[in-house]
């Protein structure tokens, strides 16, 4: 699963190059997602993000604080999908608390032309803020870099990205490994306030002993005022590394 694509992916690509003026911004997320993950049973999770935005001219900042929740076998991890435990977990068991928090750099380069596309570049280093020994985390930093794209076609939006993530090693979850992602997608403004789209979000294997991810996620975004905007995502897997189905709503207010 690809929680930062899931809560960053559509303001990069889309919101926040509407809004250019935004200095600052709150938003609050629900998200949940169900998935066997190769596994017999089911794997639920319940993730609370809570994100802080601050934006200056061409530089931006984010830090997203979220509260998890996993019921499952404890060999599935938010961001990495399936995965194997030093000590294989064989009862559903349910753990919650704080999740690894997200700390981001951006810096949206100034266009050279007007025909060109927008160009953002991004660094997210991944906290270890989750209990690695509840199964909520690896316990390790992680790091990622990506370059967003996005183009106006007469009034629809497309967009890419390209990225790479490095993951810290950890004893208790042998095997993770450095990935690359991508996305792609398109977003049409309905009118003024209400816009939709949908991107392809595709990863790498995280681990050895999981296989690649594909998911597919449409959305709808409102601006219901110019400070507030709801967002609502579905998303579908393709893969054993993905949720079978997840659903986020985000709350977003700008100042």
């Amino acid at each position: 699963m690809a929680l930062t694509a899931l809560l960053f992916g559509i303001s990069t690509h889309f919101a926040v190059a509407q809004q250019a003026g935004i200095e600052q911004a709150l938003s609050i997320g629900g998200y949940f997602a169900r998935g066997d993950y190769g596994e017999a049973v089911d794997t639920e999770i319940k993730y609370v993000p809570v994100t802080y935005e601050w934006n200056a001219g061409e530089w931006g900042l984010q830090f997203t604080a979220p509260y998890l929740q996993v019921t499952g076998l404890g060999n599935v991890l938010v961001n990495v999908g399936g995965v194997t435990q030093a000590v294989a977990g064989a009862e559903v068991t349910t753990s919650s608390g704080p999740g690894d928090a997200i700390a981001s750099l951006i810096y949206r380069v100034p266009p050279w032309a007007e025909s060109v596309p927008f160009v953002d570049l991004r660094l997210d280093v991944k906290l270890p803020t989750a209990d690695e020994t509840k199964g909520m985390g690896t316990g390790e930093v992680d790091a990622s870099v990506q370059i967003d794209l996005s183009q106006d076609f007469s009034g629809i939006v497309g967009f890419a990205t390209l990225g790479y993530t490095w993951r810290g090693e950890t004893t208790l979850f042998p095997g993770l490994a450095d990935a690359a992602f991508a996305q792609v997608g398109l977003a049409l403004p309905i009118n003024n306030r209400v816009n939709i789209g949908a991107y392809y979000d595709y990863r790498e294997a995280a681990s050895e002993f999981s296989a690649e991810s594909h998911e597919l996620l449409p959305y709808v975004n409102w601006q219901l005022s110019e400070q507030w905007s709801v967002t609502g995502l579905l998303s579908t897997g393709f893969t054993q590394a993905s949720a079978d189905f997840g659903a986020l709503a985000q709350l977003r207010y700008s100042w």
